[in-house]
This record gives structure tokens, sequence and C-alpha cells, in this order.
């Protein structure tokens, strides 16, 4: 049974910044790519960040390039997305989601992160992020 758990959201001006945190538990989390995504009202799911396994490569979604950086601690069993200068525009839910199976890059998180079927990851119960202008 995998299990993910975020924390760090809340209200945050423009500009300022806030530090995601997901913990994972129920298996091995070093052999598996892990991501974040987001959702607005009204919006499909987006992609924002993804990591390897290993954690020595990254891909992020063009909206966020320079502002957001994901990285994982392996140890600690946690992936974090620092975010940095944020905008209105990023107002969402944000969820930690798990790679289903091994050893696959952060651009394999992106195309199964994004299916419709949502049982091709697994989630966490999502965490809410406000900017305000």
């Amino acid at each position: 049974q995998v299990q993910l758990v975020e924390s760090g959201g809340g209200l945050v001006q423009a500009g300022g910044s806030l530090r995601l945190s997901c913990a994972a538990s129920g298996r091995s989390f070093s052999d598996y790519a892990m991501g974040w995504f987001r959702q607005a009202p009204g919006k499909e799911r987006e992609f924002v960040a993804a990591i390897s396994w290993s954690g020595s490569s990254t891909y992020y979604a063009d909206s966020v390039k320079g502002r957001f950086t994901i990285s994982r601690d392996n140890v600690k069993n946690t992936v974090y997305l620092q975010m940095n200068s944020l905008k209105p525009e990023d107002t969402a839910v944000y969820y930690c989601a798990g790679d289903t199976q091994q050893y696959r890059g952060p651009r394999s998180m992106v195309v199964v992160g994004l299916m419709k079927n949502r049982s091709n990851v697994y989630w966490g119960q999502g965490t809410q992020v406000t900017v305000s202008s």
C-alpha cells in the first residue's frame, strides 16, 4: 500500500515563495520517479515538474522553468517542490504523484500523470496553493 502525503501549501503574495513536501511510504521510494501536478478550478490537470527515480534528471513545464525546483531526499523518503517568484496563475491544488513502474525517468512520469485514468499513478491528497496579486 503506497501512501503520499503533501504539506506546505498556503496563501502567499505574488513574488513570494513556498516549499511543498511529499512524504512517501509503503514501497521502495528510491526506485520510482516522482512528480508534481496541479489543477485549478474549471481546468484540467496540469503537469508541473518531475524527477527520475535516481534524482539525476528533472523535467519542468515551460510555465514554471526558472522559478520552481523539484528535488528528492531518498533517506527521508520525501520529494520537494521549491516555488519561487509565484504568480497568481500558479494558484491551484498541487498533487504529489508517484510512478507505478520502477526505474523510469521524468518524462514517463509526465505521460502517466496526465492520463484521464488516474489509477496509472499514485496520488497524494493535494495541498492548496493560493497566490494573491
